[in-house]
């Protein structure tokens, strides 16, 4: 890659600081502006990382830039990603980066007739843990996989966070929320899905906000299951049950446990870079994975802390940057990012209807990320 692509980011909540702190790491771009539709948190942002603190509309008309990375929330990712394509740039969302799958091909026939690319998180399905258990896996070292299970539960986000509303309404809830890191890393290490279905209810219409702040004590009505079991057929023949919950005080299940016909494998928390892999053989003896040598795997942040973690965020959208040039398709597009949406939602609408849904899309698997090709999307 020859050119460097100039990156503004749209919005300048928590998550903008990760990127903007990341974003050094990888070749071929460079972040040159923050905007947010509050000027102030604009500029905070832009002058704790040396760039320019720009408006909206600003960012959109800055000729220095290539790609806009959109940082809103979830209810405004679509129009804000349809005005960036407008604008003819390049566009990076967080997840999820629709929440119907209507909004998605409408952005992909709006970025497809403007030959721009549209990526979105979550990109840590390309750590060092996930991608060697897509190397395990792919070795046939487990057989084929047939089933396996995969469990994303908790007692809820009014415990910690002091302005929870928005987790309990439409477009939101455990499957559209965190579902995304889950969803998109079987993706990855399985192939595309086929057909669902799911029973969903909620154990509370009102949840009380117990999180230090203004609203403490306060009630928040629920708009949306927060309980979902679904299950996942995929095309490879795969059938995984997939728990989501913000209504469980504790559970003893694995993050995705996965079975093969000549074994087992353990994949470790897909909302993060890294993590222990473990695998079994056919008798059912259980081993630790030797983590191998891939830069993403690498533990970069809470170094002072018991558990420090792999961070690589900002690999999805530097690999999508690669792409346009590299004449390959992102990891992290459009096309893995709107079957990942079909699969959430048609989720909840066999939950809804107690139908078995079928989906309308299909993605490739996505490609590897190994160690080299990992290596590559860094500076050196």
């Amino acid at each position: 890659m020859t050119k460097t692509y100039g990156v503004g980011i749209m919005g300048a909540g928590n998550i903008s600081s990760a990127y903007l702190r990341l974003a050094p790491l990888f070749k071929g771009l460079d972040v040159r502006a923050v905007a947010d539709i509050i000027p102030e948190a604009a500029k905070k942002r832009a002058d704790e990382f040396g760039v320019a603190a720009q408006t909206p509309d600003e960012l959109l008309k800055n000729s220095e830039l290539d790609v806009i990375v959109n940082l809103t929330i979830p209810a405004t990712h679509y129009s804000v990603s349809m005005d960036i394509v407008s604008a003819g740039k390049h566009a990076y969302s967080e997840k999820p980066f629709v929440l119907t799958l209507e909004e998605g091909e409408k952005l992909k026939g709006a970025a497809e007739s403007r030959n721009l690319r549209v990526g979105s998180a979550p990109d840590t399905f390309l750590g060092g843990a996930h991608q060697q258990a897509r190397d395990i896996i792919d070795s046939g070292k487990l057989g084929k996989i047939m089933s396996g299970t995969t469990h994303v539960m908790s007692r809820g986000m009014e415990h910690w966070h002091p302005n929870p509303d928005f987790f309990f309404q439409v477009g939101a809830g455990p499957v559209l929320d965190v579902g995304p890191y889950y969803v998109t890393d079987l993706i990855h290490l399985l192939g595309p899905v086929r057909r669902v279905t799911a029973f969903t209810n909620m154990a509370r219409a009102e949840r009380e906000v117990t999180a230090e702040g203004p609203n403490k004590g306060t009630f928040v009505k629920v708009g949306t299951p927060t309980t979902i079991h679904g299950v996942l057929e995929f095309h490879n023949g795969a059938v995984i049950t997939l728990g989501a919950s913000w209504d469980v005080a504790s559970h003893g299940h694995h993050n995705i446990e996965l079975y093969g016909t000549d074994g087992s494998i353990y994949v470790p928390d897909p909302n993060f870079f890294g993590g222990d892999l473990v695998t079994s053989d056919i008798a059912g003896t259980k081993a630790n994975v030797t983590p191998w040598s891939h830069p993403f795997g690498i533990a970069n942040q809470d170094l002072d802390k018991p558990n420090p973690r792999a961070n690589y965020r900002t690999a999805g959208l530097a690999d999508m940057i690669a792409s346009i040039d590299g004449g390959y398709k992102a990891r992290c597009g459009l096309d893995v990012a709107l079957h990942a949406v079909d699969v959430m939602t048609s989720l909840l609408v066999a939950g809804e209807t107690g139908q078995v849904q079928t989906l309308t899309t299909t993605c490739e698997r996505p490609l590897a990320l190994g160690p080299e090709a990992a290596k590559a999307l860094l500076k050196d």
